[in-house]
C-alpha cells in the first residue's frame, strides 16, 4: 500500500518558502509557475545548463560568445596566486589582460560542462542480489556504477562521473565536456574583492567585488559556447525573482536523527579543533618571509572561510527546535512504515542500524581521521602511486574503489595534472598531520613508529618533502607507466613514506567501510527508500557537487540586530565602511577595511549610488560559490559568493527566516571594469547579446 503523505504533512517541516537545490530533470517549473507567474520552458533551462561551468570547488558561467567566464575571486584565487610571481602578485594588485594576447593560460585549471544526465538506478540495483550483505552491496553498487562510466566514456568520449541522489533512491551517470585550456583575463585587488576580510565573512551588508573573468580557449582559439548568459544592464530589484545554477558541495538534510547529533558533539568540533592547528602553523609559515605569506594566503583563507562556515553549522545543530523538527520527522516516518509490512520488513530497523553505524563511526574517528594524507597534496600524490601496481594486478571488481577500471581514468588523469603543488605548504601540513597524530595516538602507537621511525615530526616531514620530486608531473606520470620495477626501484622519500602509511590507511578503510559506510549507504538508502515511496521527486536530493537550480527573490530578513537587513549596498556603502574604520592609515583587524591606492584616486569617476551586493532567498551553500544568479529572461544579474551566517544551520536543516544568499550585483562589476579597471572592451563583450 502507498504511504499516506498526510502524516508526514503533519510532522515533516514543509518544504517552505523557495527551499530546495533542485536536479534540472526534476526542476519543479509548475511549482515556479504558480507562486511567481515564470514559466520556464525546456529551452531557457537547457540554456541556463549549458553555460554553466563546473571550477575546482565552486562554479563560474560562460557570459560572452567568446568564451568568456565568469566566477568568484575566491573560487579562481587559487589560479591567479598560481599565475602570480614574487614581483608580480596579481591576488593583491589585480590584473586586466588590454588584449588577447595577454591573458595568461593557467596549467592545470579545468572547467566541467555538464551536456546531458543518464539514469541508471535500475541497471546498479539489479546488480544486488537479495540477501547480501551491506558491505557487499556497496561493493557491489560501487562496481556497478564504475562499469557504466566507463561504458559512457567509451561511447561518448565524454568526461562521465557517477552520481547518487536520494541516499540511493537513484543513481546517474553524468556526462561533461571538460575544458583544460583557461586563460586568466581579469581580476580586481584583493582587498576589493575580498573587502573586509575574515571579520566581515558570512555576514551582510557586505561589500565584495568577489568576480574574476577567464577565458576557455579550444585549439588556441576562444572557444564559442552554444549558450551564455548575457549581462543585464538593468540588473535586479526588491522582491524580483532569480535563479542560481551552480554546484552545491554537500548538504545533510536526509541524515538520520543520530547522525546529526553526532555531527554537532563530535565530527564537527573535531574538525574545527583540526582547523585551528593548520590554520596556526600555516600563519607561522607566512611570518618566515614575503614570498611564504604570499603562497600561505590562499590555503589561510580556505581554513578561515571553511571554519566559519562549520562554526554556523554547529550553531543551527545547537538550535533544540532544528533537531526537534528531525525528531518528529523521524517518527512520524517510522510510524508510516510500520503501517506497510513490507516497507516495514525491509525498512524497521534501519534507524537502529544507522544508530549502531554512528557509535562504531566514533570509536573509529581518531585513526580514521589520522592515518591518511590529508591535506597534504605530495603524500596524496605518492600514495596514489604505491596503490596503483597493487590493485591494477587485481580483478577489477576487488580494487579500492578509485582504482576500478570504469574510474581508473579519472584517477590518472589526477595524478598527472600539472597544477603546481606548493612544497612549503605541504611540508607545514605534514607536520602538523604527524604531530596531531602523534598526541592523540601515542609515541608506541604503531602507526607512529612506523611513520616517524623515532624522528620528530618536523624532520620527518621536512625530508619527504624536501627530497621529493613528486612535485614534477612529468616523474609522476613516469612511475604510473613504470610499474612494480619503477616503484620498488624508487628512492624519493614520499613514496617510501607512502609505503608506510599504505597498510595502515588500508586496515581503517576497510573498518570503516564494512562498519559505517555500508551501513549508511544501505540503510540511509532504505529510509529514502521510503520516503521517495511517499514523495517520489517532490523533494529534492540532498547536495552533492552536481549541477542544481535554486530559486527565489531579493528578500530581506532580521539579521539579529534589531532590524531589517537591506536588500542591497552601493559602492558609497564601501567607501563608508573603509573610512568609517580609519581609512588606509588604521591597521584594525589586520587592515581587513584598507583599499588599493587606485580606488581611492579613481572614486570621483565611480557612481556611489550603483548596486554592490545584494542578498536573495536562494537556497545554496558551499559549491554554489561563482554560481550565476539570473532573472526570468535568463540574463545575469549577479554572481554568487556567500551566504549570511544565521543560514549555516541549512547545511543540515532549511530555515526559511535565515537562508539567504549574497551576490555581487552585475552592475557592480561593469562600473568597477569601465571605470577602475581599465576594461572597456571586456564590458562591451559582456552587454552584447
Amino acid at each position: 500500500m502507498r504511504l499516506s503523505a498526510l502524516v508526514f504533512l503533519l510532522a515533516l517541516p514543509a518544504l517552505r518558502a523557495d527551499e530546495g537545490m533542485w536536479t534540472f530533470d526534476n526542476v519543479p517549473t509548475q511549482q515556479i509557475k504558480a507562486k511567481y507567474g515564470v514559466d520556464l520552458d525546456a529551452a531557457w533551462l537547457k540554456n541556463l545548463q549549458l553555460a554553466t561551468v563546473r571550477f575546482p570547488g565552486g562554479t563560474g558561467a560562460f557570459v560572452s560568445r567568446e568564451g568568456l567566464v565568469v566566477s568568484n575571486h575566491h573560487v579562481g584565487r587559487g589560479a591567479i596566486s598560481q599565475v602570480s610571481t614574487i614581483k608580480v602578485d596579481l591576488v593583491k594588485d589585480g590584473f586586466t589582460a588590454a588584449s588577447r594576447g595577454q591573458e595568461i593560460k593557467v596549467p592545470g585549471l579545468e572547467l566541467m560542462m555538464l551536456v546531458s544526465m543518464k539514469d541508471v538506478t535500475i541497471q546498479v540495483n539489479s546488480a544486488v542480489t537479495p540477501g547480501m550483505a551491506d558491505k557487499d552491496a556497496l561493493t557491489t553498487r560501487r562496481n556497478a556504477l564504475a562499469d557504466l562510466r566507463r561504458i559512457e566514456e567509451a561511447k561518448t568520449g565524454l568526461t562521465c562521473e557517477p552520481v547518487t541522489l536520494y541516499q540511493g533512491g537513484e543513481y546517474w551517470i553524468y556526462r561533461y565536456k571538460k575544458f583544460n585550456d583557461v586563460r586568466l583575463v581579469a581580476a580586481p585587488e584583493l582587498q576589493v574583492a575580498a573587502f573586509g576580510g575574515d571579520p566581515d565573512n558570512y555576514t551582510y551588508p557586505r561589500h565584495n567585488l568577489d568576480f574574476a573573468l577567464f577565458r576557455v580557449y579550444e585549439n588556441d582559439q576562444p572557444y564559442h559556447p552554444e549558450a551564455i548568459l548575457p549581462f543585464s544592464a538593468k540588473g535586479t530589484s526588491m522582491g524580483e525573482l532569480t535563479f542560481i545554477s551552480g554546484h552545491p558541495g554537500t548538504t545533510f538534510r536526509q541524515q538520520t536523527h543520530a547522525q546529526m547529533v553526532y555531527a554537532r558533539d563530535i565530527g564537527i568540533p573535531v574538525q574545527l579543533r583540526a582547523m585551528i592547528r593548520q590554520k596556526g602553523a600555516l600563519q607561522a609559515l607566512a611570518a618566515t618571509s614575503s614570498e611564504a605569506h604570499r603562497l600561505a594566503a590562499d590555503a589561510i583563507y580556505g581554513i578561515e572561510n571553511g571554519f566559519k562556515r562549520l562554526s554556523g553549522q554547529l550553531l543551527g545543530l545547537a538550535k533544540a527546535e532544528n533537531l526537534r523538527k528531525v525528531e518528529e520527522a523521524e517518527a512520524a516516518l517510522k510510524a508510516s512504515v510500520a503501517k506497510d509490512p513490507g516497507l516495514q520488513a525491509r525498512v524497521g530497523d534501519s534507524w537502529d542500524r544507522v544508530a549502531k553505524a554512528v557509535e562504531r563511526q566514533q570509536a573509529l574517528l581518531k585513526e580514521s581521521t589520522l592515518m591518511g594524507a590529508g591535506r597534504v597534496a605530495l603524500l596524496g600524490h605518492a600514495l596514489t602511486l604505491v596503490r596503483l601496481v597493487e590493485e591494477e594486478a587485481k580483478p577489477s571488481a576487488q580494487r579500492l574503489s578509485e582504482f576500478s577500471e570504469g574510474n581508473l581514468k579519472a584517477t590518472k588523469a589526477r595524478l598527472a595534472s600539472p597544477r603546481p603543488v606548493q612544497k612549503p605548504i605541504d611540508a607545514t601540513l605534514l607536520t602538523v598531520g604527524l604531530q596531531e597524530a602523534k598526541d592523540k595516538l601515542g609515541a608506541e602507537h604503531p602507526f607512529i613508529k612506523a611513520m616517524l621511525g623515532g624522528q620528530a615530526p618536523e624532520v620527518v616531514a621536512k625530508a619527504a618533502v624536501e627530497g621529493t620530486k613528486l612535485d614534477d608531473p612529468a616523474l609522476r606520470k613516469q612511475l604510473a607507466e613504470g610499474g612494480k620495477a619503477a616503484l620498488e626501484a624508487s628512492t624519493d622519500p614520499m613514496i617510501l613514506l607512502a609505503k608506510k602509511l599504505d597498510p595502515f590507511n588500508r586496515a581503517i578503510r576497510k573498518q570503516v567501510e564494512d562498519d559505517v559506510t555500508s551501513v549508511f549507504n544501505e540503510h540511509g538508502g532504505r529510509i529514502a527508500e521510503a520516503r521517495f515511496k511517499a514523495f517520489g521527486k517532490s523533494l529534492y536530493p540532498d547536495a552533492t557537487f552536481t549541477l542544481r537550480l535554486g530559486y527565489g527573490p531579493v528578500a530581506t530578513y532580521a539579521n539579529g540586530s534589531g532590524t531589517l537587513a537591506q536588500p542591497f549596498t552601493t559602492y558609497g556603502g564601501m567607501y563608508d565602511r573603509h573610512l568609517g574604520w580609519g581609512g588606509n592609515a588604521a591597521a584594525a583587524e589586520g587592515g581587513a577595511w584598507t583599499l588599493p591606492e587606485r580606488w581611492l584616486k579613481r572614486q570621483s569617476k565611480l557612481d556611489l549610488t550603483t548596486p554592490f551586493n545584494f542578498i536573495y532567498a536562494c537556497d545554496t551553500v558551499g559549491g554554489n560559490s561563482g554560481s550565476p544568479v539570473v532573472n526570468a529572461k535568463g540574463e545575469f544579474v549577479g554572481i554568487n559568493f556567500d551566504s549570511v551566517f544565521e543560514g549555516q544551520g541549512g547545511y543540515y536543516v532549511y530555515d526559511a527566516d535565515t537562508k539567504r544568499a549574497v551576490a555581487t550585483d552585475a552592475r557592480a562589476i561593469l562600473e568597477a571594469l569601465r571605470k577602475i579597471m581599465g576594461a572597456k572592451h571586456l564590458v562591451n563583450e559582456l552587454v552584447a547579446k
